[in-house]
């Protein structure tokens, strides 16, 4: 049996530009897309698959902070240095580890965000 190819992950948010500018940072490229009478959300493309950030329903509806996302990026030091002049949260400062060089910051809304460079 093959194993499965990972192909969407879907946030909500009530913070979008918040958090297109947050992600941005990181290198995604996002583009704004509707689905029928669904709701106007941002997309982009991450390897194979689709990350997109949904907004949620209405200001009463909680936001997950329990997903814990990770990404590879070209240049950890300096997505570090731009996060930190956002007021990103940075939870753990790069550093070498057994996966590569890493680092932990928080998104907007409080997810765990974990940063690799090779």
């Amino acid at each position: 049996m093959t194993s499965p190819t990972f192909k969407l992950l879907v946030i909500k948010t009530h913070r979008m530009q918040e958090l297109r500018r947050f992600y941005e940072s990181l290198g995604c490229t996002f583009v704004e897309e509707q689905h029928g009478r669904g709701p106007l959300h941002l997309a982009t493309k991450i390897g194979e698959a689709i990350f997109e950030i949904y907004p949620l329903p209405d200001e009463t509806s909680p936001v997950d902070t329990t997903t814990r996302l990770g990404f590879d990026v070209a240049d950890l030091d300096g997505v570090v240095e731009k996060l930190k002049t956002q007021q990103s949260e940075i939870v753990t400062a790069a550093k070498e580890t057994s996966w590569g060089k890493r680092a932990v910051v928080r998104d907007p809304e409080g997810r765990s965000v974990e940063l690799y460079q090779q």
